[in-house]
């Protein structure tokens, strides 16, 4: 049944994309987006129409769902939570082209080590966040199509092959705060790999393309969608909801599935009121529902499955509209629309510390996040995943320093 439930939710956004242009239009579209350099920030609903993004989106996600039947991975919570990542990045950045090179870099890895691909699945997919190398190096640097190639690939499969174990010892640098672990070893990747193509001449051109006038289309498309959502889990929950309040108990640190803690109906039912509540607040601030922002959307939604709720996302939030009340930022603006979303991964720091750490967490994220894409070029996707992990390093011990309780245990 869940198998199911994650194919059609791949084919309703594959859907969406076929019925939105003509087959013409998408194809022109998909050939342009494919050959995107794809760094941050690359908004394919603007660079090739919103059919050919979601078809984009569509595919990449069934394709990640094809892969995890094949090796015969059970759908828990990291599992939805990493395919609905799939789903709003492929908006702006995965293309069915550029995510195959880090994943057989990865399945390499694993030969390597003579493992099973399935045990660094996850960080196979998730690390799908560096495929602007390989379009970077592929369609935006000055050198024959065959130099281009061998270069793009080659960096590819190195990158692929590095992340797993950089991935696994960074998650015990922010013991398990950060819920994006491999947008923060891609972040610190993606610096490494930056500073040695400038030392070689190669430069990355900083993007930033935003789409405009969605919101009524993705708006209701969105909110119809987490209702069905809501419904689905509330029947898959025997019509109930009283145990949704257990949910709201955990403090979202890694590793928090809730699938397997709580149910795959409440967590369903949790999905769906966090993708809401995104929704809600991105037009409640009169944001524009382009690419990146409906990628944050649909990464809350995904993670209701794997840590986040409203209780432990709320402070974060927070922290960006006190940022906005002091007048450091415009809170509508597209970047910090983007980062107040992401920056919903240092979740758990609220969640076992008590809100006003996480006001702290989200208005230091934000501070933060505009300056560290220069670091890494672009050619990390989850720039706030970085930060966040800086964030953590640099929060966590100050707060262990003065806060030796756990926040829910003290509630208790």
């Amino acid at each position: 049944m869940k198998y199911i439930l994650v194919t059609i939710y791949a084919l309703i956004f594959l859907g969406l994309g076929l019925i939105m242009e003509n087959p013409k239009d998408i194809f022109e579209g998909m050939l342009l987006l494919l050959q995107e350099p794809s760094v941050l920030m690359t908004d394919y609903i603007e660079v090739a129409g919103i059919g050919a993004a979601f078809v984009n989106s569509g595919l990449v996600t069934l394709f990640a769902i094809m892969i995890f039947r094949y090796q015969k991975i059970d759908l828990s919570g990291v599992a939805f939570g990493t395919l609905s990542l799939l789903t709003g990045f492929a908006l702006f950045g995965k293309n069915i082209l550029n995510m195959w090179i880090i994943i057989f870099g990865v399945l390499i890895f694993a030969k390597i080590q003579k493992d099973k691909f399935n045990k660094y699945i996850y960080v196979a997919f998730l690390g799908t966040c560096l495929g602007p190398v390989f379009s970077q190096l592929l369609f935006a640097t000055p050198y024959s199509l065959g130099t281009r190639i061998l270069l793009s690939t080659g960096v590819g499969l190195v990158v692929g092959i590095i992340l797993p174990p950089v991935a696994t010892y960074l998650l015990r640098v922010h013991q398990g705060f950060v819920m994006y672990n491999v947008g923060f070893s891609s972040g610190l990747i993606g610096t490494i790999l930056m500073a040695i193509l400038k030392v070689y001449g190669i430069e990355v051109e900083s993007k930033a393309i935003w789409s405009e006038g969605n919101n009524t289309l993705m708006g209701w498309f969105l909110f119809i969608f987490f209702v069905v959502v809501i419904i689905v889990g509330y029947f898959y929950n025997n019509k109930k909801i009283s145990n949704l309040k257990n949910i709201f108990s955990y403090s979202g640190r890694l590793i928090c599935d809730f699938v397997t803690l709580e149910g795959f109906g409440v967590t369903l039912i949790n999905m769906g009121i966090n993708g809401i509540a995104a929704l809600g607040y991105v037009l409640l601030i009169k944001g524009e529902l382009n690419g990146p922002a409906i990628g944050g959307i649909l990464t809350i939604f995904g993670f209701g499955a794997f840590g986040k709720h409203i209780k432990n996302m709320t402070p974060i939030i927070g922290g960006l509209i006190l940022g906005s009340i002091l007048n450091a930022w415009t809170l509508n603006a597209p970047g910090v629309i983007v980062a107040s979303l992401f920056a919903t991964g240092l979740a758990p720091i609220p969640g076992k510390y008590g809100w006003p750490y996480g006001i702290v967490a989200g208005f230091l994220t934000a501070t933060a996040a505009s300056h560290m894409g220069v670091l890494h070029g672009g050619l990390n996707l989850y720039n706030v995943g970085f930060t966040t992990g800086i964030v953590a390093m640099f929060l966590i011990p100050i707060i262990e320093a003065f806060k030796k309780e756990d926040y829910y245990e003290a509630q208790q």
